[in-house]
């Protein structure tokens, strides 16, 4: 099955970061293309941003890297350099262990959208630069601590 049929592929919202920074995530929604098409190496995302909405936290890896191509609207890349105006076409890449905590918003009164390729790893940590949090994978397990290793706790 080399075409994937987005209508079959389900969209999912909400998010996985713990209260409050669940609620960051309103207005994101995103596709698994790549466990669609059963890919095992590197998961790919069709990520879409209404007005105002943000992709993630911003953030790094250690061990993943990242890459996007924007696929529709006026997007922002947010970055430790500042920020970045993307538009359909542009593309970003994010190599493991840059500590340059990013993400993408979309500031626009239209929807936007970006594919967004990423390696798959078995253990990862993820950084969040304007955050006291952090979140370890193992074995596909997910766990948001502080930066210190503290347990997070609902505010």
């Amino acid at each position: 099955m080399p075409k994937i049929d987005l209508f079959t592929v389900p969209v999912r919202t909400g998010s996985s970061y713990p209260p409050p920074h669940d609620a960051a995530m309103a207005g994101r929604s995103q596709q698994r293309l790549g466990d669609a098409a059963g890919l095992t190496q590197f998961g790919a995302n069709l990520v879409r941003l209404a007005p105002g909405a943000m992709s993630s936290l911003r953030h790094w890896h250690e061990r993943q890297d990242e890459f996007l191509v924007v696929t529709q609207g006026a997007l922002t890349l947010v970055d430790d350099h500042g920020e970045t105006p993307l538009a359909p076409g542009d593309c970003c890449a994010f190599p493991a262990g840059d500590p340059n905590g990013h993400h993408i918003v979309n500031r626009s009164e239209a929807d936007g959208a970006f594919v967004v390729v990423g390696t798959r790893t078995q253990q990862e940590t993820g950084w969040y630069p304007d955050h006291d949090l952090k979140v370890e994978v193992a074995d596909g397990d997910m766990r948001f601590l502080r930066r210190d290793g503290g347990e997070v706790t609902d505010p």
